[in-house]
C-alpha cells in the first residue's frame, strides 16, 4: 500500500476467541479441550425446549418472517417490549425509543462510533471486550475506567468513577454492565442510583449493558435502569442470546431513555439511527420470535430452571476454590462467568505447568517465550497441561491478573472435574518457581 491504512488501534487482541486459535493447534497434537472461553450455552450442551423449536416454526411459516423489517425493528415487538417496561410504572417508554441491531455486538459498534473522536465513555475495570474495544477503535486511545475491586466482591469504585468523571472533561457517558461480565457481580439499587446521581450532576449520559438482567442469583436483586433513570439521558442495551438462549439470532436492541430532554443527546442517537437505515434492517425472524416466546406458559419456569443451573455451579465452583492459596475468589451471583483473580506479585514470568507430550511442550514454551501478561502465561501453560480452556483476565482491560471460566457445563461431575483439576494446577504453577 501506498501509505498505512488500518486506523491506530487494531491491532488489539480479541482474547476470548484468540485463544480458540492456540487450542485448535492443541488439538492437533491429541490435547482434549474442556472449553471454557466463550459464553455460549448452546455449544456447552444446553438444549433448546420442543415447545420453543415449535413457536419458531409457526413464525417461520408466516411469510412475513422473510422480509424486511422497519429500520428500528418489528413495530409489533416493539411495542411488546415497550410496555414490559412501561408496566412497571417507573418510566414509560415509546415503541419509537427503541431500536433493533444484529447483536449487541452491533449495537455496541454503532453506539460508540457515533460518539465524537474527542468524547469518550468511561467504563468499569475489568471491562466487556467488545466495549472495550469499540471504545478503543473510536477514539484511538486506551479508555478511562473505574475499578470494580475483587476485594470488596467486585463492588464499583463510585468515590473513583465520580472523581474522574469531575477531572476529565471529555467523559460524556460511562458504562455499566449489570450482572457484570467478567465478573459476575450484580449491582445492588444503592450503587446504580449513586452512579444515576454523577451522570445528572455532570451532564453525562448512561449506556447500561442489562445483557444478563434477568439471569441473578444466590438470593441478589437488583433493578432495571428504566426504573432509576428519571430525566437523565441513557441507553439500554438487552438481547435474546444469553436469555433464551439463542446467540446465533444476533438479535439486540437498545431501549433510548430523555432523548427529548436533551438535545445534544437527541442528535446522538439520530446519528446511530441514521447509520442504522445503511444497513436498511436487521433480521426480521427472531425479533418476531421474541412476544411469542417471552409470553409462552413454559418461559418462566424454562428459565428458571437454567438460572437454579447457574447457581448451583457458581457455588461448586466457590467452595472448591475458596480455600486455596495465592487467588481471590468471589461467588458469582449473576450472569454465567466466575473470574479469579492471582494475589499481587504471586505470579512471574518463571512458573511452569508438567507437560508430558513434548511437541506440546515446544508448541507452548515457543509461545510463552515472548514478552506476554503473566496471567495469560499461566492460562497457556494450563491449557497445554490439562486442556482447560479459559481467558486471562488481563484481556479484559486490567491489570489483575487472573482469569474467567463460565458457568455452562451440563455435566456437573465433569465440571466439578474442572474445577478441581484448576485448583491443583494453580497451587502447582505457582509454586514450580520455588
Amino acid at each position: 500500500m501506498r501509505f498505512d491504512i488500518a486506523k491506530s488501534g487494531s491491532g488489539i487482541a480479541y482474547e476470548i476467541r484468540n485463544i480458540v486459535g492456540v487450542a485448535n493447534k492443541l488439538i492437533e497434537h491429541g490435547v482434549n479441550v474442556v472449553w471454557e472461553n466463550i459464553g455460549d450455552p448452546i455449544e456447552k450442551g444446553e438444549k433448546i425446549p420442543e415447545w420453543m423449536k415449535e413457536a419458531l416454526k409457526e413464525i417461520l411459516s408466516k411469510d412475513i418472517s422473510y422480509a424486511y423489517s422497519p429500520t428500528k425493528g418489528m413495530e409489533e415487538t416493539r411495542e411488546f417490549l415497550a410496555e414490559r417496561v412501561n408496566k412497571r410504572g417507573k418510566y414509560q417508554l415509546n415503541k419509537e425509543d427503541i431500536v433493533f441491531f444484529n447483536g449487541l455486538g452491533d449495537a455496541i459498534a454503532r453506539a460508540y462510533s457515533a460518539i465524537r473522536i474527542d468524547a469518550r465513555i468511561i467504563m468499569p475495570e475489568p471491562t466487556y471486550s467488545t466495549h472495550l474495544l469499540a471504545e478503543i477503535h473510536h477514539a484511538s486511545f486506551p479508555p478511562n475506567t473505574y475499578r470494580m475491586n475483587p476485594y470488596r466482591n467486585w463492588h464499583p469504585d463510585i468515590a473513583e468513577l465520580e472523581r474522574k468523571v469531575k477531572s476529565h472533561n471529555t467523559i460524556v457517558g460511562a458504562l455499566v454492565i449489570n450482572p457484570d461480565n467478567p465478573t459476575g457481580f450484580v449491582y445492588p439499587e444503592e450503587p446504580l442510583r449513586d452512579i444515576v446521581r454523577i451522570a445528572e450532576d455532570y451532564d453525562l449520559f448512561l449506556v447500561f449493558d442489562e445483557t444478563y438482567h434477568n439471569i441473578v442469583f444466590n438470593g441478589q436483586r437488583t433493578v432495571p435502569l428504566s426504573d432509576i433513570i428519571g430525566d437523565v439521558p441513557a441507553i439500554c442495551m438487552k438481547g435474546i442470546s444469553k436469555e433464551f438462549p439463542w446467540p446465533g439470532s444476533r438479535c439486540g436492541w437498545i431501549e433510548v431513555y430523555n432523548a427529548d430532554k436533551d438535545e445534544t443527546f437527541g442528535r446522538y442517537i439520530n446519528a446511530i439511527v441514521t447509520q442504522k437505515m445503511s444497513e436498511v434492517c436487521s433480521t426480521t425472524f427472531p425479533q418476531m420470535a421474541i412476544p411469542t416466546i417471552m409470553t409462552h406458559p413454559e418461559y418462566e419456569s424454562y428459565l428458571e430452571s437454567r438460572i437454579r443451573q447457574y447457581e448451583k455451579l457458581s457455588n461448586i465452583a466457590y467452595n472448591i476454590l475458596k480455600d486455596v492459596p495465592y487467588i481471590v475468589v468471589n461467588r458469582t451471583n449473576g450472569a454465567f462467568y466466575m473470574t479469579i483473580v492471582f494475589n499481587e506479585a504471586v505470579l512471574n514470568g518463571k512458573q511452569k505447568l508438567k507437560i508430558k507430550e513434548s511437541s506440546i511442550r515446544n508448541y507452548v514454551e515457543n509461545i510463552v517465550d515472548a514478552r506476554i501478561e503473566n496471567d495469560k502465561r499461566f492460562v497457556y501453560y494450563l491449557l497445554a497441561a490439562t486442556g482447560i480452556c479459559v481467558v486471562p483476565l488481563t484481556s479484559f482491560f486490567t491489570a489483575l491478573p487472573g482469569f474467567r471460566f463460565t458457568l455452562l457445563e451440563k455435566d456437573e461431575a465433569k465440571f466439578e472435574k474442572t474445577v478441581n483439576t484448576i485448583a491443583r494446577k494453580i497451587v502447582e504453577y505457582v509454586e514450580s518457581s520455588k
